[in-house]
């Protein structure tokens, strides 16, 4: 993705998924109901490199969120 260098990696990220929650929302009306408490489809998290990554690097970070979001993450020192 490309965007102009007057944005900010994290206001897009959070266009996105604001434009992108609202929408899947109004297509699917029962998400209302489920995120009630108005926590979100999203995560918290996201990933952004400015400097390009491979894809072995994406695939192990996703994994990891993943194991975040479920609350099964150990910590790695």
């Amino acid at each position: 993705m490309e965007f102009p260098p007057r944005y900010s990696g994290a206001y897009v990220v959070e266009t996105i998924k604001k434009n992108t929650s609202r929408a899947l929302k109004r297509k699917y009306k029962f998400l209302s109901k489920v995120y009630w408490d108005g926590g979100g489809i999203w995560s918290v998290g996201y990933f952004f490199s400015t400097i390009g990554i491979n894809e072995k690097i994406i695939k192990r970070y996703i994994e990891h969120q993943g194991r975040e979001d479920s609350g099964q993450a150990k910590l790695e020192f």
